[in-house]
């Protein structure tokens, strides 16, 4: 059994930065692809980066593009969601997600754990 637990979410203005981040248990983590998704109340969770199990290949949706970067640290267990230039049509519940693949992907019905989500609120 794998757990996701992230932090570091919250309110912040346009512009502004926060870093994200998701504590994994378990002894998967170094074979796993992981990935961050995002989701609005009334709307379907939505794909914002990936990387797979070695953090050499990465992936993200078109508008966090030059924004966002997602990274790994193996010693830790954990992963990132560096977010920079915050706009409010970032404001979500962000998800951390894990899967048994070594590849990255974007649909939410690749990842086998997910963690509670963060709340992140970016006001104008």
């Amino acid at each position: 059994q794998v757990q996701l637990v992230e932090s570091g979410g919250g309110l912040v203005q346009a512009g502004d930065s926060l870093r994200l981040s998701c504590a994994t248990s378990g002894r998967t983590f170094s074979s796993s692809a992981m990935g961050w998704f995002h989701q609005v109340p009334g709307k379907e969770r939505q794909f914002v980066a990936s990387i797979n199990w070695s953090g050499g290949v990465t992936y993200y949706t078109d508008s966090v593009k030059g924004r966002f970067t997602i990274s790994r640290d193996g010693a830790k267990n954990t992963v990132y969601l560096q977010m920079n230039s915050l706009k409010p049509e970032d404001t979500a519940v962000y998800y951390c997600a894990a899967r048994h693949q070594l590849g990255i992907a974007s649909n939410s019905y690749e990842y086998d754990y997910w963690g509670q989500g963060t709340q992140v609120t970016v006001s104008s």
